[in-house]
């Protein structure tokens, strides 16, 4: 298999995060360069991954370039992705792609002109994530009627909320509100508190009715890394429903059944392998099966690899794995959620332009 050849714009967190992405997994993807404005962090940025780095995106080198990821602030994104255009590699756009619908479709003009743009929207591809969407698509639980996402904020939600329930772009009535949640300060990407205080924490709580499918999105600010929060995931059906890691249903009408998906993973007392994920089962089979063993990748940090993999994959002819419409759908509806929570009145979403 021919390695994706990938390229970065940016500098930021995300960027140093998908750099040593790639570099774990040298037979799959590999880092080419970056675009970095900065003289002295493009710099730091080749002394810390050993790649030739350039000052704009005229004067980068994308010859041999299959994806392009722009891991820039929103605010600048859609500009960055407009310079893309012409150039040939697939762009893969961190999310939200836009800030707000007009950049979202005019981004879906240059789509339509011939870029071509995916979304870096990895949460469906996390693991556990991807187990769970897996017992759900297998009708396990039966039609699935309701889910509720506790996982990530607005559009990441939104996301798997959609692939839950399986909804496309059906229009929706939405219901929110925010409350206050304080709790102690927990560590930030840079690393664990210096010291011990309160973070007035908000809850936003959103309700989504499509007609025959209801879902819920319930997001604290501090939870993504906090000691005192944590993620959760619900979908029911009419023969069961899955909560977390359990999954209660009907193995017939006489007979319940209860099964739990448990994470399997080297590294613990007595084993001798290394530190990594191997994968989740589920009543004697795996739902999810890591494709990068031995590479010592978090959860989060798989999904990258697997998004990346993906857009190779797209960039080579192969299926769009996560598609510019879809992303502006996830950000659209996390706008009306705000809007909702805001103004306290339900909103109805329309169907917009970038809806097939």
């Amino acid at each position: 298999m021919t390695a994706t050849q990938v390229a970065l714009i940016g500098s930021g967190y995300r960027s140093h995060t998908f750099a040593r992405v790639i570099a774990a997994v040298p037979d799959t993807l590999r880092l080419v360069g970056a675009v970095v404005r900065d003289p002295d962090r493009a710099a730091e940025f080749t002394a810390e991954h050993g790649v030739p780095t350039w000052r704009s995106v005229a004067d980068a080198d994308l010859e041999a370039v299959d994806v392009v990821v722009v891991a820039v602030r929103g605010s600048a994104s859609a500009e960055v992705i407009a310079e893309l255009k012409d150039r040939g590699p697939v762009v893969l756009a961190e999310t939200p792609p836009g800030v707000d619908v007009a950049e979202l479709e005019a981004l879906c003009a240059l789509e339509r002109d011939g870029l071509r743009i995916q979304v870096a929207e990895q949460y469906h591809l996390e693991p556990l994530l991807s187990a769970q969407l897996s017992i759900a698509r297998e009708g396990l639980l039966g039609t699935v009627t309701q889910a509720q996402a506790s996982i990530s904020h607005g559009y990441h939600g939104v996301s798997v909320l959609r692939r839950a329930l399986r909804i496309g772009f059906e229009d929706a009535e939405v219901t929110a509100t925010t409350v206050p949640s304080p709790v102690r300060l927990g560590p930030s990407r840079y690393g664990d508190p210096t010291e011990d205080r309160m973070v007035d924490g908000v809850r936003t709580l959103a309700w989504l009715d499509f007609g025959d499918r209801h879902g819920a999105v319930d997001f604290d600010d501090q939870q993504v890394r906090s000691w005192g929060r944590s993620p959760s995931m619900l979908i029911r059906g009419t023969a069961g429903e899955l909560r977390d890691t359990v999954v209660r249903r009907f193995l017939d009408a006489r007979t319940p059944m209860v099964s739990r998906l448990e994470r399997v993973a080297a590294g613990g007392p007595g084993n001798h392998e290394g530190m990594f994920l191997r994968g989740y089962t589920f009543e004697g089979r795996w739902p999810f099966t890591n494709p990068y063993l031995r590479a010592r990748l978090a959860e989060d940090e798989i999904a990258m690899a697997r998004i990346l993999e993906a857009i190779g994959s797209y960039a080579r002819g192969g299926p769009a794995p996560y598609s510019l419409a879809e992303a502006a759908q996830d950000r659209y509806l996390d706008l009306m959620i705000q809007r909702a929570a805001t103004t306290g009145e339900k909103v109805q979403t329309s169907r917009q332009s970038w809806a097939p």
